[in-house]
Protein backbone atom coordinates (compact mmCIF):
# COMPACT_ATOMS: atom_id res chain seq x y z
CA UNK A 1 0.00 0.00 0.00
CA UNK A 2 1.26 3.45 -0.95
CA UNK A 3 1.13 6.17 1.72
CA UNK A 4 2.24 9.81 1.62
CA UNK A 5 2.99 11.55 4.90
CA UNK A 6 3.89 15.18 5.53
CA UNK A 7 6.77 15.07 8.00
CA UNK A 8 8.25 18.34 9.28
CA UNK A 9 10.74 19.36 11.95
CA UNK A 10 10.24 22.18 14.44
CA UNK A 11 11.38 24.75 11.83
CA UNK A 12 8.75 23.45 9.38
CA UNK A 13 11.37 21.91 7.10
CA UNK A 14 10.94 18.38 5.82
CA UNK A 15 8.77 16.96 3.15
CA UNK A 16 6.06 14.82 1.73
CA UNK A 17 7.44 11.31 2.11
CA UNK A 18 6.20 8.38 0.06
CA UNK A 19 6.11 4.94 1.64
CA UNK A 20 5.42 1.61 -0.01
CA UNK A 21 4.77 -1.26 2.43
CA UNK A 22 6.50 0.68 5.23
CA UNK A 23 9.65 1.58 3.27
CA UNK A 24 10.36 5.14 2.20
CA UNK A 25 10.78 5.19 -1.58
CA UNK A 26 10.33 8.86 -2.41
CA UNK A 27 10.30 12.38 -1.09
CA UNK A 28 9.42 15.93 -1.96
CA UNK A 29 11.62 18.23 0.11
CA UNK A 30 9.83 21.39 1.25
CA UNK A 31 9.74 24.18 3.78
CA UNK A 32 6.60 25.89 5.03
CA UNK A 33 6.10 29.57 5.79
CA UNK A 34 2.96 31.44 6.83
CA UNK A 35 1.61 31.86 3.31
CA UNK A 36 3.78 29.67 1.11
CA UNK A 37 5.42 26.35 0.56
CA UNK A 38 8.84 26.15 -1.08
CA UNK A 39 9.60 22.92 -2.95
CA UNK A 40 13.31 22.16 -3.32
CA UNK A 41 13.59 18.63 -4.63
CA UNK A 42 11.58 15.59 -5.64
CA UNK A 43 13.28 12.21 -5.62
CA UNK A 44 12.19 8.60 -6.09
CA UNK A 45 14.36 5.58 -5.32
CA UNK A 46 15.75 4.08 -8.57
CA UNK A 47 13.87 0.79 -8.09
CA UNK A 48 10.56 2.72 -7.98
CA UNK A 49 11.13 5.14 -10.86
CA UNK A 50 8.71 5.22 -13.77
CA UNK A 51 5.65 4.24 -11.72
CA UNK A 52 4.08 7.69 -11.36
CA UNK A 53 5.21 8.25 -7.78
CA UNK A 54 6.57 11.76 -8.42
CA UNK A 55 3.15 12.73 -9.77
CA UNK A 56 1.50 11.37 -6.61
CA UNK A 57 3.80 13.55 -4.50
CA UNK A 58 3.04 16.56 -6.69
CA UNK A 59 -0.71 15.98 -6.39
CA UNK A 60 -0.50 15.64 -2.60
CA UNK A 61 1.59 18.82 -2.25
CA UNK A 62 -0.82 20.80 -4.47
CA UNK A 63 -3.83 19.46 -2.56
CA UNK A 64 -2.22 20.49 0.74
CA UNK A 65 -1.39 23.93 -0.69
CA UNK A 66 -4.97 24.49 -1.81
CA UNK A 67 -6.46 23.29 1.47
CA UNK A 68 -4.19 25.65 3.43
CA UNK A 69 -4.31 28.64 1.03
CA UNK A 70 -0.58 28.47 0.34
CA UNK A 71 1.32 29.62 -2.73
CA UNK A 72 4.05 27.34 -4.10
CA UNK A 73 7.59 28.45 -4.90
CA UNK A 74 8.75 25.76 -7.32
CA UNK A 75 12.54 25.57 -7.01
CA UNK A 76 12.42 21.83 -7.71
CA UNK A 77 13.05 21.20 -11.45
CA UNK A 78 10.31 18.54 -11.63
CA UNK A 79 7.64 20.69 -9.98
CA UNK A 80 8.66 23.75 -12.00
CA UNK A 81 8.46 21.74 -15.24
CA UNK A 82 4.99 20.44 -14.36
CA UNK A 83 3.77 23.93 -13.45
CA UNK A 84 5.13 25.32 -16.76
CA UNK A 85 3.66 22.42 -18.74
CA UNK A 86 0.20 22.80 -17.14
CA UNK A 87 -0.09 26.48 -16.12
CA UNK A 88 -3.90 26.51 -16.00
CA UNK A 89 -3.98 23.53 -13.64
CA UNK A 90 -1.62 25.14 -11.14
CA UNK A 91 -2.30 28.88 -11.65
CA UNK A 92 -4.08 29.18 -8.30
CA UNK A 93 -1.09 27.92 -6.29
CA UNK A 94 1.98 28.82 -8.38
CA UNK A 95 3.93 31.80 -7.07
CA UNK A 96 6.08 32.57 -10.11
CA UNK A 97 9.57 33.85 -9.40
CA UNK A 98 10.88 36.63 -11.62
Amino acid sequence: MTEIRLELDEKKHGGFNLYEEGSKIGEMVISLATDRITVYHTGIEPVAEGKGYAKLLLEEMVKYSRENNLKVIALCPYVHAQFKRHPDTYADVWLKQE
